[in-house]
């Protein structure tokens, strides 16, 4: 499953990242390691992009760049 599966209000544990070059290396410096917790907070209106919490701070990411990040429920 990746982190656009995920609903308001449910939490995933990152995997892997299954993106490459300079995207990887973002997402990376933000904070999506393997093991780490990630909270899906709210939708935007138009449903894109989506907040989510990790590590205790609040990013936004597209569907696409979600799509990218593989998870698994606690």
């Amino acid at each position: 499953m990746t982190l656009d599966d995920l609903r308001a209000g449910e939490k995933g544990i990152v995997v892997r990242l299954l993106a490459n070059g300079p995207f990887k290396k973002r997402l990376l410096e933000m904070g999506f390691v393997a093991g780490s917790e990630i909270t899906v907070v709210k939708y935007a209106p138009l449903r894109d992009p989506v907040e989510y919490m990790v590590k205790g701070y609040h990013v936004s990411l597209r569907h696409d760049e979600a799509a990218q990040i593989v998870v698994e429920k606690p």
